[in-house]
């Protein structure tokens, strides 16, 4: 038994692709600052960047980037652009939430970590959708642009129907080139006899996965979830990992950032 679906791209990227901070002009400092330290005029533009996209203003939201922007995972300016405009079409009742971890001077530019958080609803079919996701992100500010962004970690999660699968989600956060790792969805609560469809995916992560979905075929599951082992590429290109699990009543699709490096 098994059935098709497709699965719109729940990557965190997407949804989270500007966590956004500053300009130049403070003291230079050593090491990354608390953000108790912060200067107000960061703390402020994060604010405007946040009251942007809560407000679905993609121009607003791109003036803070450098057209000659780099993403670690290859979005280019227009790319970004893009991407926000169809997420948006697609989610139209999105909330922003920034956090400035840590910052400090470097050289030219400022480099500032954040951690962002979206949540949000959307009708689909008669049933109400609701997703998930926070990003972890190191930015670089020069001349009151971002000019670059790299993406720590990232998870996000789309539920649907009055009982969703509640899951445990076994996955290391990093892995090297060439290595075995395990991942497991483990639906929590007992089925019952509840049929349980799902599938799991595993995908490269760049620019022009941004926005194009995935066709998925669901399977019947013997048991409470998936389990799976996979192999890390052999050169250091992060994937984005998932899964979706179906039942009577409810769904619920993961995605999580596997980052591949080469030491």
């Amino acid at each position: 038994m098994s059935a098709k679906t497709k699965a719109y791209s729940l990557n965190g990227s997407m949804i989270l692709c500007f966590t956004l901070g500053l300009t130049l002009g403070w003291a230079t400092v050593a090491k990354a600052e608390d953000p108790a330290t912060a200067p107000p005029q960061l703390r402020e533009l994060l604010a405007q960047i946040d009251a942007a996209a809560n407000r679905r203003d993609v121009q607003g939201v791109m003036q803070f980037y450098s057209q000659d922007f780099k993403h670690s995972d290859g979005l280019t300016h227009a790319q970004m652009e893009e991407a926000l405009k169809q997420l948006w079409e697609r989610y139209p009742q999105l909330t922003y939430r920034t956090e400035l971890q840590s910052w400090e001077n470097q050289g030219d530019g400022i480099v500032a970590e954040t951690v962002t958080t979206v949540t949000g609803t959307q009708p689909n079919d008669g049933t109400m959708m609701k997703l998930e996701s926070t990003l972890r992100s190191r930015q670089r500010y020069e001349n009151q642009k971002i000019v670059s962004s790299e993406i720590l970690a990232e998870r996000s999660q789309l539920t649907s129907g009055v009982n969703p699968p509640n899951l445990q989600v076994i996955l290391p956060e990093q892995v090297r080139i060439g290595q075995s790792f395990n991942f497991d969805a483990i639906v929590q609560e007992p089925l019952g006899d509840n049929l349980l469809l799902g599938t799991a995916l595993e995908e490269p992560i760049n620019g022009d996965r941004y926005s194009q979905p995935s066709d998925l075929e669901l399977d019947l599951l013997s048991a409470g979830g998936i389990f799976k082992v996979g192999r890390a590429p052999l050169t250091p290109q992060d994937r984005w990992i998932s899964a979706v699990l179906i039942r009577g009543d409810g769904m619920t699709m993961i995605t999580r950032r596997l980052n591949v490096v080469d030491r």
